[in-house]
């Protein structure tokens, strides 16, 4: 039995000996309280969020958040980050292209569009607290999730670095000391087979501990003909475990531990090729045989059927801690520690042209690793809140990211590190000069040294030797930077159910260095040629580009009516964004992209949230996002061409319907029924010249957004089942049937371009096919 295999398979054993234990064990165990929406609720049940560090109900925060509760998280299916798409108003979340691993999470037209470990995401994700450092390798399963909260805004003063955009909180669930768990099963097509497990045990002296685990399989949804190297791709095949203990060290002193692991080893999603045109490369004359052999494979369509003849894979493995502290100085202060620390391993081989002609080819092999540690202390006297603390974060990465273009002609040698040492302090103070007027203030100061090592060369197509070190072995560069980001809010209770604010907010996103960059020698190059080749590869590593900052007004309103059947919460905002890093592919050399400090920005919008309950046991729930994204600044080569510059990821209009609803309640169960209907606008996924049109003029020499526009398209997944199923001694069941993208919608959601150099060639991911399948869950 293979390792992954049997670390899954232990917990699966100690939960199935649980639940076949006597019944008189399970008679002492008391049951989690049923959701709210399970019980036929008449009533919108208050949540409680933590996005400003302390407790406080959601209506009462003056920030534009949003969240789901558990009972929310499993009627809709979410698992991970990936799942969250649409959750909030202006939320979206992709994955990046070529894997299902790497996010792009994007919150009001703000976003970083590549996975390198060299960049950093523009919203903060954290996981009990833990700041989860890449975008790469961030789409992992978290086991036990109970609560997912989405803050929308900079973010910079509590939650400090990479928060420019936004926020997202993953909570998972604390052991409860009592008993109880759950067991749950999953079938659907493409033969799917997923089970999950939750058990809390006992409470053992000062200890409360519970552990859970999940794993899925399922078949690709695209075979592959018998001689390409891979049987599928999209398939799954993932497994996590997770332990979560808390410890009563004192009566004023709590201790949390959390422990994940997560196992991802599958085909990645397929690169379908979905344009060539006969120029750069590709033109007639130019001495290959590419054009003929890669262009019949072209297809706009989604396939479900490939030929390739790369390997082709994806492969993650984390470990991650968390150790906080909680201790009660008072009754009015809290000292809080939260340490964590995340290992990585990733790993990713891809045809990049998918066809079986050797055209391009790659792999990233990255290990990753983070430490972090957060001091705070919460407190409230009479008037005044208050939150203060001190912050450090620590990584160190590297990846080996060989090459091969044109069947071994083009062979590339790249590989980089980095290495981020940040420190930060901050406080928020929040003032209530009467019963409905609170004032706050908050600043942070961050300091982080940034490090780049870089080697990247030509080698021999035939031996694999190094011909040409473009960048030799040892090619170092860090620079430090820092930023003061304060924030302020004025917030007015009119009643218990109406709240208005206003809030400033500052963000910022560090600063770095290109770690991809390259540019290929063309062979007919003199010596002096080479060398001044060689130093712009030196230049352009060791070059920094600025830190990326963002001011923020925003003007919200939330209420709650109809004695809380009802709520309505409004938010308009104006962010100003100065020296944005414009991810840019270059589709030359060995895939090159790289950052440029590109100009300003300014996103202006409207963000609404709604839920009403009808009637008893029935919710309609739907946000609403209007995005007005502009260039005020965009430098391409000494000029501003400000508007003819694409804002990636930033649709005008997006929106999400839920409607949860108990259709009948009986003895013997309640039949309830989930629709869940999100549609996004159409958007541009690269920020290329808006002008050009791809179908009328195919040849441009400069990469054109349309030609990788993400059209307007829109989900539907269902959910029918029976909840509430008695069982002996206390327990329950339920089973439901269920389906994802009901329509079908076979819709393109995201793009390489490698530009007119290498004949426009442009591969696409497509919205995954219709799936279904039925569900079991026993709780007891």
């Amino acid at each position: 039995m293979q390792p992954s295999k049997m670390f899954l398979m232990q917990p699966l054993a100690v939960a199935a000996a649980l639940m076949l234990s006597p019944l008189s064990q399970a008679q002492e165990a008391t049951s989690a309280p049923t959701p709210a929406s399970q019980k036929g609720a008449s009533k919108i049940e208050d949540m409680v969020v933590t996005a400003q560090r302390r407790e406080e109900r959601l209506q009462d925060v003056p920030v534009a958040v949003s969240a789901l509760s558990t009972d929310q998280i499993e009627s809709r299916g979410i698992t991970n980050l990936g799942d969250l798409n649409a959750l909030a108003p202006g939320l979206q979340i992709s994955n990046m292209p070529t894997n299902t691993t790497s996010s792009q999470v994007t919150v009001r037209g703000v976003s970083q569009i590549n996975p390198a470990i060299t960049w950093d995401p523009a919203v903060g994700i954290y996981v009990d607290g833990v700041y989860i450092g890449k975008a790469q390798g961030s789409i992992f399963d978290v086991v036990d999730l109970d609560r997912v909260e989405v803050l929308r805004g900079p973010q910079g003063t509590l939650y400090g670095r990479n928060t420019l955009a936004g926020a997202i909180n993953l909570v998972t669930r604390a052991p409860t000391g009592t008993f109880g768990g759950s067991a749950a099963f999953d079938v659907g097509n493409y033969n799917l087979r997923r089970q999950r497990v939750s058990v809390d045990l006992p409470q053992w002296g000062i200890a409360r501990i519970s552990i859970a685990a999940r794993s899925e399989q399922r078949d690709g949804w695209i075979d592959t003909t018998p001689d390409s190297p891979v049987p599928e791709f999209n398939n799954r095949n993932n497994s996590a475990f997770r332990i979560a203990a808390d410890f009563d060290l004192a009566p004023d002193l709590v201790a949390e531990y959390r422990f994940d692991r997560s196992n991802v080893n599958q085909t990645n999603n397929y690169s379908q090729l979905v344009r060539l045109d006969p120029v750069g490369a590709m033109a007639p004359g130019a001495g290959n045989p590419f054009w003929d052999s890669v262009s019949p494979f072209v297809d706009r369509e989604r396939q479900d059927h490939a030929q390739v003849d790369a390997p082709s894979g994806e492969h993650l493995s984390i470990n991650g801690h968390a150790l906080t502290f909680n201790y009660d100085m008072d009754s009015n202060t809290t000292v809080k520690s939260i340490s964590g620390y995340r290992q990585m391993k990733w790993n990713d081989s891809l045809d990049l042209d998918g066809s079986p002609t050797p055209l391009a080819w790659t792999q990233r092999l990255t290990d990753y690793e983070q430490f972090s540690q957060d001091l705070q202390v919460l407190g409230n006297y009479d008037q005044w809140n208050y939150v203060a603390g001190i912050y450090y974060f620590a990584d160190n990465g590297n990846t080996n990211n060989p090459q091969q273009f044109f069947a071994g002609a083009a062979n590339f040698d790249s590989r980089y590190g980095t290495k981020t040492g940040a420190w930060a302090g901050y406080g928020q103070l929040d003032f209530r000069p009467i019963e409905r007027l609170t004032l706050s203030a908050g600043v942070r100061y961050t300091r982080e040294k940034k490090q780049l090592d870089r080697a990247f060369g030509v080698l021999d197509p035939a031996s694999g030797a190094l011909l040409l070190p473009l960048i030799p072995e040892g090619t170092h560069a860090e620079e430090t930077f820092s930023a003061t980001t304060p924030m302020g809010a004025i917030a007015w209770k009119f009643s218990d159910n109406i709240n208005a604010y206003f809030r400033y907010a500052e963000g910022f996103k560090s600063g770095g260095f290109n770690g991809e960059f390259s540019q290929a020698p063309t062979g007919t190059e003199t010596p002096q040629e080479i060398a001044d080749l060689i130093q712009l590869h030196n230049d352009e590593t060791v070059r920094p580009y600025r830190p990326e900052k963002q001011r923020s007004y925003e003007l919200g309103l939330k209420t709650a009516f109809a004695d809380n059947r009802a709520q309505f919460n409004l938010a308009l905002f104006q962010n100003k964004l100065k020296d944005f890093q414009a991810s840019i592919f270059l589709g030359q050399g060995a895939a090159a992209t790289m950052v440029r400090n590109a100009g300003r920005t300014t996103m202006r919008g409207v963000e609404v949230e709604f839920a009403v309950v009808p009637f008893s046991g029935t919710r309609l729930s739907a946000n609403y996002a209007y995005l007005d994204a502009k260039y005020d600044e965009f430098m391409d080569g000494g000029v501003n061409v400000a508007d003819d510059r694409a804002i990636p990821h930033a649709p005008e209009h997006s929106f999400n319907i839920v409607l949860d609803s108990e259709l009948l309640r009986r003895d013997w169960g309640t039949v309830r029924a989930v629709a869940d209907y999100a549609w996004t606008d159409r958007f541009y996924t690269f920020a290329y010249q808006i002008s050009g049109d791809c179908s009328a003029d195919p040849t441009p020499r400069s990469q054109v957004a349309g030609c990788t526009q993400v059209p307007a398209h829109g989900l539907l997944n269902l959910r029918l089942g029976v909840t509430d199923i008695p069982l002996s001694r206390g327990s329950t069941a339920e089973i439901a049937l269920w389906a994802r993208n009901v329509l079908d919608d076979d819709s393109p959601v995201n793009f390489i371009d490698f530009g007119y150099g290498f004949g426009n060639l442009t591969v696409a991911n497509f919205e995954e096919p219709r799936t279904f399948g039925i569900s079991g869950i026993v709780r007891w």
